[in-house]
């Protein structure tokens, strides 16, 4: 390898490197950052007009965060919270994406279904914990109800939105090809609104976990919710931070993973990246280069002359 290609390629990968790591750097600096804010308010007890004094420091979460590692509980709460959540979502995302779809490219459908949705719909799915506990004959099934509704109306607003908005061009094209309803639905329509599903499933996750959490409070056996209320009632701050802090995480990690099978399923959309002028020369030029290509291709164009291209080049690029 000669002197120079291994130094392009070190400069690069340099930048690569530099660029992530960074990232995660500032990340995990800020989480320090925090932690430590959090720490010396509580140890020193200050108490300007916000009270830390009355909070559990991070040693004591800490603490209490072991203990209940080590025991039975937290896990059977975390594998109900987790059966809970999941099993609604699901459930939200197959009923909210088909509901979407039919709404949107039904008109009966939407005359139908359309009033007692909207009438529906603004009802906090925590309110309907009294009708769940009438209507299903135990508290798990009413939980799941709950967890569904919560993660069903972001699904079937953000899908029924998305199939409105594709261009008809692209179901006319299908169409024109011999292709029928089925299709135009699997090639045309659910390929088109994905970006828009998944940005109602991203939402959905995030308030299902708020209302399993609030449910499981209220009439719940077993889970996280539960037991942060339970720490609650009994006095035992440090306990309520872990519930807190478990709540956090798991909410997190689902979001988190829902967000990696939305871009896995879209990787066809275009990305966009983080370009700084601090990074490596390579990249600062690249930068630079697309941006004159971007800006050259939004420039308005002038007609060429007739001269500059015979008629069958001018012809074949208008097609």
């Amino acid at each position: 390898m000669s002197p120079r290609l291994g130094r392009h390629l070190g400069r690069h990968l340099g930048g690569y490197l530099g660029g992530y790591l960074g990232r995660y750097l500032v990340r995990g600096a800020s989480l320090a950052a925090a932690l430590t804010a959090w720490q010396l308010l509580t140890g020193l007890n200050v108490d300007l007009w916000l009270r830390f004094s009355q909070f559990p420091t991070v040693a004591d979460v800490a603490r209490a965060f072991g203990d209940r590692l080590g025991g039975d509980d937290y896990w059977t709460d975390l594998t109900d919270s987790l059966t809970r959540i999941l099993t609604g979502f699901l459930l939200a995302a197959v009923l909210g994406v088909a509901t979407g779809v039919l709404v949107a490219r039904s008109r009966l459908a939407e005359d139908l279904l359309g009033p007692v949705l909207e009438v529906v719909r603004p009802i906090p799915a925590i309110a309907l914990v009294p009708v769940a506990i009438l209507l299903f004959p135990f508290n798990e099934q009413g939980i799941v109800f709950i967890t569904c509704t919560a993660a069903f109306f972001p699904v079937l607003v953000s899908t029924r939105h998305a199939v409105r908005a594709l261009t008809p061009v692209w179901e006319e094209a299908v169409r024109t090809m011999g292709g029928g309803r089925w299709r135009v639905l699997g090639s045309v329509v659910l390929p088109g609104a994905l970006p828009g599903i998944f940005g109602g499933l991203s939402v959905g996750i995030g308030v299902s976990w708020i209302c399993v959490i609030s449910a499981e409070m209220i009439s719940g056996q077993y889970g996280v919710g539960y037991r942060t209320w339970q720490d609650y009632t009994v006095v035992d701050y440090p306990g309520v931070f872990v519930g807190m802090v478990t709540i956090g995480v798991l909410g997190w990690v689902t979001s988190t993973a829902v967000e990696r099978v939305g871009r896995r399923l879209t990787r066809w959309l275009p990305r966009t990246e983080y370009v700084t002028g601090a990074r490596a020369g390579g990249t600062g030029r690249r930068a630079r280069a697309v941006g004159a290509r971007v800006r050259k291709a939004a420039s308005p164009v002038s007609p060429a002359p007739a001269t500059t291209a015979p008629e069958g080049v001018r012809d074949e690029h208008l097609v």
